[in-house]
């Protein structure tokens, strides 16, 4: 057999792979996007929820002090779509105290996500607003999506 076919042959495999990862382009999905774009949907779900369905006007994006951080479970490298994202958001509630969310995200390679929020801390599916009445609770479960250039 010729020696110069396995070598041609392993180094047109390397040359397709090459290019395949370079046709895919970069992750566009990675931990500082999710968590930036997680932080300020959460922040702005969680003032609607406490202006409009509670009534506690007093609560302010500053007043909240909210950060994220995200991480993935099934993989060694925080970056690519999947099911297996968890973001923690810290933040202070309507009376000041520091509430920690764990909140299970599913990031497609569309730039949009879906993400679960802790029902203990975020409320259920559905909570009363001032006037008595159920309402979808907007931090229960909410999808997102966000700016690949940014």
């Amino acid at each position: 057999m010729n020696p110069l076919i396995p070598r041609v042959g392993t180094a047109a495999a390397a040359v397709i792979g090459a290019a395949a990862l370079v046709a895919a382009g970069p992750h566009d999905v990675t931990r500082p996007r999710l968590e930036k774009s997680l932080d300020a949907t959460f922040v702005n779900l969680y003032l609607e929820q406490q202006h409009r369905i509670l009534g506690h006007a007093a609560v302010t994006a500053a007043s909240t002090g909210a950060s994220t951080t995200c991480h993935r479970t099934a993989s060694s490298t925080d970056v690519g779509a999947g099911p297996d994202w968890v973001c923690h958001v810290l933040w202070r509630d309507d009376k000041g105290a520091k509430q920690d969310g764990k909140f299970e995200v599913a990031a497609k390679a569309n730039y949009c996500y879906v993400a679960s929020g802790p029902s203990k801390i975020v409320g259920l599916q559905t909570i009363a607003d001032t006037t008595g009445r159920q309402v979808p609770n907007p931090l229960f479960e909410f999808d997102a999506c966000y700016d690949p250039a940014s």
